[in-house]
């Protein structure tokens, strides 16, 4: 059993607690409840990111998808079926995380470069869309359908609590449990493996480890979460369409999310969402047509600029003034295997 580092379970914990404070001020506001689950949706979805990319270079350009695949497999599955959404959940969310185990599967195997993962995991997206759209007797098509599964009245009526919050407060636990989960694989031998397969795969493997395994492992575990969070983003809108799925919908803005909070740093996902939510609600509310424009460009200029993020900065300068050690052993590198 691997004992969590004190501090990385310290700074989630006070992270938890803020997050369960931040409904108390905006009680009276469905709008920014609404806001305060999509942030928490968003951190998720870039934990996810963080295992897959940060941790193994592999850039999935279908978040959007996996995330789909786990809404819609969810909503049908409990159609078809006949039963709660709870038990269809897990098994969408599974379907998800075997699509990405065999995406990693293969790009293992051929040896991809972090380009040539991203530019099939983009075809693979465009793909999962138009299925989205086409199979309109099944999905709705491009108008989709009402997303009412998940009834939190019984419990918001057992907590006292409105239904908005009853969700938020779930996805605040199911995200703890990610981050604890996250803390918990980086310092375990998945983690060691990891940072060899990132410094050098064939120098990993002359030491014997196994790249394709360690890579599926990390492909079946994110494509699993962006599975199961896929359900509450679709349950956070109260729709589904499959434009929400969409590429320049989920995927930029999750990358955005992890390259301002900080790739392979553990609070960095939260501390982005937060940022960038903000920045995609003054946005909304200011230029909804250049939403997508703004938020290309402001993509490019991390990825040429910014590439460390804000955790790792506020790291640095409190090691500066002599309040913590420099010696962070998630410290992104300066790029990615490429």
């Amino acid at each position: 059993m691997i004992a969590l580092p004190r501090d990385e379970v310290r700074n989630v914990g006070l992270a938890a607690v803020l997050l369960a404070l931040a409904p108390l001020p905006v009680l009276g506001s469905s709008y920014y409840q609404t806001v305060l689950v999509h942030l928490l949706v968003v951190a998720m979805f870039a934990v996810a990111l963080n295992v897959v990319f940060g941790q193994t270079d592999q850039l999935f350009l279908f978040m959007g998808g996996l995330a789909g695949i786990g809404a819609y497999g969810t909503a049908l599955l409990t159609d078809w079926l006949g039963i709660t959404a709870w038990l269809t959940l897990p098994i969408a969310a599974l379907f998800a995380g075997l699509v990405g185990l065999s995406v990693s599967w293969i790009a293992a195997k051929r040896k991809f470069t972090v380009v040539l993962i991203s530019i099939l995991t983009l075809n693979l997206q465009l793909v999962i869309s138009e299925v989205l759209v086409g199979a309109r007797d099944v999905t709705g098509g491009s108008t989709g359908f009402a997303y009412t599964y998940f009834s939190m009245s019984e419990i918001a009526e057992a907590v006292g609590l409105g239904e908005k919050l009853v969700l938020y407060y779930l996805s605040l636990l199911l995200l703890v449990c990610l981050l604890l989960a996250y803390v918990w694989l980086v310092h375990s031998n998945y983690g060691v493996a990891f940072q060899a397969i990132r410094e050098d795969e064939t120098a990993a493997a002359s030491i014997g480890v196994d790249v394709v395994h360690y890579k599926v492992v990390a492909g079946f575990v994110s494509a699993f979460v962006f599975g199961l969070v896929g359900a509450f983003y679709a349950l956070e809108a109260g729709y589904i369409l499959p434009s929400a799925f969409a590429f320049q919908t989920v995927d930029v803005l999750v990358l955005i999310v992890l390259i301002v909070g900080g790739l392979r740093t553990t609070l960095g996902p939260v501390v982005g969402a937060g940022i960038v939510v903000a920045i995609e609600e003054i946005l909304g509310a200011t230029l909804t047509n250049w939403r997508t424009a703004i938020f290309g460009a402001l993509l490019v200029f991390l990825f040429l600029y910014f590439r460390s993020g804000v955790i790792p900065a506020v790291d640095d300068r409190l090691a500066g003034i002599g309040v913590m050690s420099d010696e962070r052993d998630d410290k992104p590198d300066d790029e990615p295997a490429g």
